[in-house]
């Protein structure tokens, strides 16, 4: 597998947290993370590309190209606060080898920076959509699982396919922790619902704050991406492949 990092800056963070944002069942994490991108004008300092990615790119209407990849932002705070570190892109891997090893390169570039924690989003899917979805919660260790547990969410049993488990599991070997927020959500379309939900036990755990009042339009540009570059269309027209399809969306 060939995994290559192009960093444009090496940021000097306090106790950053990363927050895992790929796209995943109802594209949680992409409305979630998109938006605190755009809401706190975060500074993009690496980009990320793998022979793991999808095997084509796009073109769009001025004659440019668009291809699979990932993203690093990083927010600062101040006032003693701990900054960000989001993790963004138009896709995961497609490969189980290709999955940790990304997840590695990650862990490690923004362990660098001094990062020690780790909060994945994702989706637990359910046939119908509720107004107040259940979170779901998973944690490196006890005591952070008491953390997290303490905001409303329910203990997930089972498996976390993708990233949002892979990154909460690997942080581990990395002497890092962290828990994965795994909201209810019915399909694979943006849910803008579910992403509010998983922001909001965010916001409670970061002291943060940010305007979710046009979450809707973040939704809208998260779909416009996506049927891009194929994603949502492929998986509503094939869904007897819909659990080889989806594997690496939660």
């Amino acid at each position: 597998m060939v995994v290559i990092v192009n960093i444009t800056e090496k940021p000097k963070l306090n106790n950053p947290v990363l927050i895992e944002g790929l796209p995943g069942i109802g594209f949680v994490a992409s409305v979630a993370s998109l938006h605190l991108i755009n809401k706190l004008k975060a500074k993009r300092f690496a980009q990320i590309v793998s022979s793991s990615f999808h095997d084509f790119a796009v073109t769009v209407q001025d004659g440019s190209v668009r291809s699979p990849i990932n993203e690093l932002y990083y927010v600062k705070r101040g006032d003693k606060n701990r900054d960000l570190i989001i993790w963004y892109g138009n896709t995961q891997a497609l490969s189980i080898a290709g999955q940790y090893e990304l997840c590695g390169k990650v862990l490690k570039l923004v362990k660098e920076l001094g990062c020690n924690y780790v909060v994945s989003i994702g989706g637990f899917k359910k046939d119908e959509a509720q107004p107040i979805p259940t979170i779901y919660s998973t944690a490196t260790d006890s005591d952070t699982m008491k953390t997290v547990i303490d905001f409303d969410t329910k203990i997930m049993v089972g498996n976390v396919f993708g990233i949002a488990g892979i990154s909460i599991g690997l942080a581990k070997l990395y002497d890092m922790k962290g828990f994965s927020l795994l909201v209810d959500t019915p399909g694979v379309t943006p849910d803008v619902n579910a992403a509010r939900y998983a922001l909001f036990v965010l916001f409670n755990f970061l002291n943060l704050k940010v305007d979710l009042t046009d979450l809707e339009q973040t939704g809208d540009e998260i779909k416009r991406t996506l049927e891009l570059i194929g994603l949502i269309k492929n998986v509503s027209e094939e869904k007897k492949k819909e659990a080889q399809q989806l594997r690496w969306f939660i």
